[in-house]
């Protein structure tokens, strides 16, 4: 009853602690703008299922999708195991479902055991070419201690739940042999089977490693849970709703600002009288961008492979589309820690203009949405960067000179060209 007790305060515990933090989450996302996204649902689903279900932009790379595919459905399905160990660590049972489940619950065990080997090793690989190959993408500016070790940690801490999983089952297979206690027999152990001469012959310390290895699994997962919603790992659980929400229209497609189709209205026909607008032109801050922005943000799994087809980026220009995200989730989460401590007017000097995100950033992206089409979560840096150009060029005019060239050719001649319409065909000649 002890040790029942004490799972059940450490079960709720983390559930509760989880629930605050996405909670903060979701309450940082509602701080952007309202845009609506909830039209053709049947179009939407399946955009869900074929990019976050099915990956179907991972192959792109073909060696890291099937590492990733690996360790994706295999963690996935290996913690529905999770389901029978909450069971006997709230009620005290032991294997609770091998009597419901029969000789399936063999099959499943045994599925588990190869799954879990397979995600041990992509995790092992995955360590490899980050820390030996030290592959190009995982590098940049952007890319500080923090974004690295997060990376490792969450490797690292799947591997040692692998290994838990695998030693708990080695020990209980041995126990099961000896017919020991309440250890039945059941279950499939094609992988732990191959470890268990590696482990000690005596009853005690036998049930001493299936009992640590036991509450290092589940207490490690529960551990995992909440270190997501800090982790670029959150796009786990995030990554489903922001496919659902993606962009349908061609996503680099601009839209016009409604403030000014109505003054632009209201100039054309005096009879017309806009809506009240409120807000800036663009966006300077986070809380200027859209709540889809902002989930963009909170998705992104920081895999550089925007940053690695974008053509500014390489030919040496600062812009990193990964930089941008990564940015504007850096600053909503500053924005978020000044709400809970100060209240939500608090001005703290800072914006995600000049003081995250360089206007050189901004000027180097040539639109050409190759970073939105690379990202395999459906993540649009490129309205983000397109907002914040907006608030330069219409609150405060300091465009780059040639673009205020271009901009008052517009206004006079009617195109980009400095030449009025009666000279423009001189060409010909």
């Amino acid at each position: 009853m002890i040790s029942q007790l004490i799972f059940l305060v450490l079960f709720a515990a983390a559930v509760a602690f989880f629930t605050q933090n996405v909670r903060k989450i979701r309450r940082n996302i509602l701080l952007g703008r309202a845009i609506d996204r909830s039209d053709r649902p049947a179009e939407r689903w399946a955009v869900m299922a074929r990019v976050a279900l099915g990956q179907s932009k991972m192959t792109k790379r073909p060696v890291a999708a099937v590492l990733h595919i690996l360790v994706y459905v295999g963690f996935v399905i290996i913690n529905i195991e999770v389901i029978e160990i909450l069971i006997d660590g709230l009620f005290g049972s032991h294997r609770v479902f091998a009597s419901v489940l029969g000789g399936l619950y063999g099959l499943l065990i045994g599925s588990f055991e190869v799954l879990a080997l397979l995600v041990w090793l992509a995790c092992a690989v995955f360590l490899i070419r980050r820390n030996a190959l030290k592959l190009k993408r995982f590098s940049g500016v952007e890319m500080t201690a923090w974004p690295k070790s997060d990376a490792n940690y969450i490797l690292t801490t799947e591997i040692l739940l692998m290994s838990a999983f695998l030693l708990m089952n080695a020990a209980d297979y041995k126990l099961q042999a000896l017919h020991y206690g309440h250890y039945i027999t059941a279950g499939s152990f094609p992988v732990s089977s191959l470890i268990a001469p590696l482990l000690p012959a005596g009853t005690g310390s036998l049930v001493i490693i299936e009992r640590a290895c036991w509450w290092f699994h589940i207490l490690g997962i529960l551990a995992f849970l909440n270190y997501l919603p800090y982790s670029k790992h959150f796009h786990i659980i995030i990554a489903f709703p922001n496919t659902w929400y993606s962009k349908l229209q061609p996503k680099a497609e601009f839209n016009n600002m409604a403030s000014v189709t109505a003054e632009v209205k209201a100039m054309l026909d005096p009879s017309f009288v806009p809506e009240t607008q409120s807000g800036r032109f663009g966006a300077k801050d986070v809380t200027d961008l859209t709540w889809k922005n902002l989930m963009d943000a909170y998705t992104c799994t920081e895999c550089g492979r925007c940053t690695s087809v974008c053509p500014a980026n390489q030919t040496g220009k600062l812009l990193s589309p990964r930089k941008i995200m990564m940015d504007t989730r850096d600053r909503l989460t500053e924005v978020g820690k000044n709400i809970d401590q100060h209240g939500k007017d608090h001005d703290d000097g800072k914006a995600l203009l000049d003081s995250y995100i360089s206007r050189e950033e901004l000027w180097a992206c040539t639109t050409c949405n190759a970073c939105t089409e690379a990202c395999p979560v459906n993540i649009d840096p490129l309205s983000i960067i397109m907002e914040m150009r907006r608030y330069i060029v219409m609150e405060e005019s300091t465009a780059p000179g040639s673009l205020n060239n271009m901009f008052g050719n517009v206004e006079n001649n009617g195109a980009p060209w400095k030449y009025s319409n009666a000279d423009r065909f001189n060409w010909a000649k």
